[in-house]
């Protein structure tokens, strides 16, 4: 994995979560807070999920080690969506700024129950990334289960949009 590789990663993730993101926005109140189950039980719930998990760890890759989640962590969707965009430019300069040697470095953090982590910048880059695909896969279902078509997030698709 190179650094190109890392931002075509990143731009499939900040696509996929944007057509996800602009699909729950759609929702009326009731239907983002609905109980719908699972680890976390309302589409509003994974989304705020979803960004303090990235905030968090572009944080730790910048050298910052967050000890808790932020009071904005319970914010209302609007505003989750605003962080998101703020992370996405904050972590795309980063990226940009990467070297193909830096991926392999090694960031030492602080999880947030206070437990020490150290791993390659390149794995933890996918861990991100891969976790983002987990929870759009159950935004979708929580999606479809309140009675609304949900978008593709599939990587080919963004793939195909890209090259016209």
């Amino acid at each position: 994995m190179d650094n190109q590789d890392v931002i075509k990663l990143y731009r499939y993730n900040s696509w996929a979560n944007s057509r996800l993101f602009d699909a729950a926005s759609n929702l009326s109140s009731e239907q983002l807070t609905h109980d719908l189950g699972g680890s976390f039980h309302t589409v509003r719930a994974v989304i705020a999920h979803m960004v303090l998990t990235e905030w968090v760890w572009f944080q730790r890759w910048v050298g910052v080690n967050p000890p808790a989640a932020p009071a904005w962590a319970d914010d209302d969707l609007p505003d989750l969506l605003a962080r998101m965009s703020e992370v996405e430019k904050g972590r795309s300069e980063f990226l940009a700024g990467l070297s193909d040697k830096e991926l392999s470095s090694r960031i030492d953090f602080t999880y947030l129950s206070g437990a020490a982590g150290s791993h390659k910048l390149q794995d933890l880059l996918t861990r991100v990334v891969n976790h983002g695909t987990f929870h759009r896969g159950q935004l979708t279902s929580m999606i479809r289960q309140l009675g609304v078509a949900p978008p593709s997030t599939d990587f080919v698709v963004f793939r195909a949009g890209e090259s016209t």
